[in-house]
């Protein structure tokens, strides 16, 4: 948490600088309306209050947990709303794992697919038959042209 004196007289370079991000990620988020806007209060600076840092922080840190920044929108919701359940808010963390299992499975055989390609060629001779190419065509001409 920055301490408050600190946060006195915060531009956004001070924010972004505080918060790890870039000016036009704070300026990103205003648009996208996951943080307020400051008013200019005296000078044509705008102040931001100490909370827009914490609340930077929370939105990459959701982020780099895979939340999309519609998702995080959702989440900073529930997180001021103080009726709202931990179930939503497990529910949508249960949803994101699933996902996130979901492609590692599929990196996973992605992974043991190209390693046998890798395997089958020798890495010598010309390019026709080459068994990592012959593989890629024969992806592609197992799909029809109508696209299914």
């Amino acid at each position: 948490m920055v301490e408050e004196d600190e946060m006195a007289g915060f531009t956004i370079g001070k924010v972004a600088k505080a918060s790890g991000v870039g000016v036009e990620t704070i300026r990103f988020y205003q648009r996208s309306g996951l943080i307020d806007e400051p008013t200019p209060i005296k000078t044509s600076f705008r102040e931001y209050p100490d909370a827009t840092v914490d609340r930077i922080r929370f939105i990459k840190r959701a982020q780099n947990l895979g939340f999309t920044l519609a998702e995080v929108q959702e989440l900073l919701g529930l997180s001021e709303q103080p009726g709202a359940s931990r179930r939503e808010v497990k529910a949508m963390a249960e949803a994101k794992l699933g996902l996130i299992q979901q492609k590692i499975a599929d990196l996973k055989q992605m992974e043991a697919t190209l390693s046998q390609l890798v395997h089958d060629c020798s890495g010598r001779g010309r390019v026709p038959g080459c068994p990592i190419i012959e593989a890629i065509v024969g992806e592609t001409n197992t799909c029809n042209h109508n696209g299914t």
